[in-house]
């Protein structure tokens, strides 16, 4: 059995101790050293190499989402868990962005832990199931008020181009021999994908974008 290298970082110690007597009844888990801040937990992981790092967010000296991205920046092959109390969006974000591949929150049952820290030791994600529909949420939060470039339709793209020459409708339709009729329903489709209420806003954000070029 392989063992896994643990580095446990905390910045209560009563939390560490805890944490780091139930991993030592795994057989496969060997805890390497503690950290109490983002600080200490980058030297550490320096010095020490672990294969995991279990990470709190809000701690003294250095918040864990800049000690993971100072960490990986040095040894991007570390693997990250974020353990923490706050399931709030902003930090939930913010780890993962980071490079943490788990989200645990403290009073997920121990089983769920060791399951998470032997799915990211192979290189796998773990997200607890609360934390996940969170993720979801946002991320379809995000679709409607950004959809990707690739929603729009080749003619949409013709369309958005002729709109950024400053030709009228009846122009488009009669470069692109369409009606006038399928012109109007082509910029409200454009409108709804790019979440924009006029043609200005739409060639500015597919210019921002680049969907198209001037």
């Amino acid at each position: 059995m392989e063992e896994i290298k643990i580095l446990i970082v905390d910045d209560h110690p009563v939390v560490r101790e805890g944490i780091g007597s139930m991993l030592k009844r795994q057989p496969d888990f060997r805890i390497v050293g503690e950290a109490c801040n983002g600080l200490e937990a980058v030297e550490k992981a320096r010095e020490l190499s672990p294969d995991v790092v279990l990470m709190d967010l809000r701690m003294p000296e250095l918040d864990g989402v800049e000690a993971i991205k100072r960490i990986k920046e040095e040894k991007p092959e570390v693997k990250f868990i974020i353990l923490t109390t706050y399931s709030d969006d902003e930090y939930i974000f913010k780890g993962i962005a980071a490079g943490a591949r788990a989200y645990l929150l403290k009073d997920a049952p121990r089983d769920e832990l060791f399951k998470a820290i032997r799915a990211v030791s192979r290189g796998e994600s773990l997200i607890q199931p609360i934390v996940a529909s969170r993720v979801l949420d946002k991320l379809a939060e995000l679709s409607r008020k950004t959809p990707l470039a690739e929603t729009l339709s080749e003619r949409e793209v013709e369309v958005l181009r002729l709109m950024a020459s400053g030709e009228s409708n009846k122009d488009i339709a009669d470069k692109l021999s369409i009606t006038q009729s399928t012109v109007k329903t082509h910029i409200t489709s454009i409108f709804q994908k790019l979440n924009v209420t006029t043609r200005t806003e739409a060639v500015t954000t597919a210019l921002k974008r680049g969907i198209i070029q001037l």
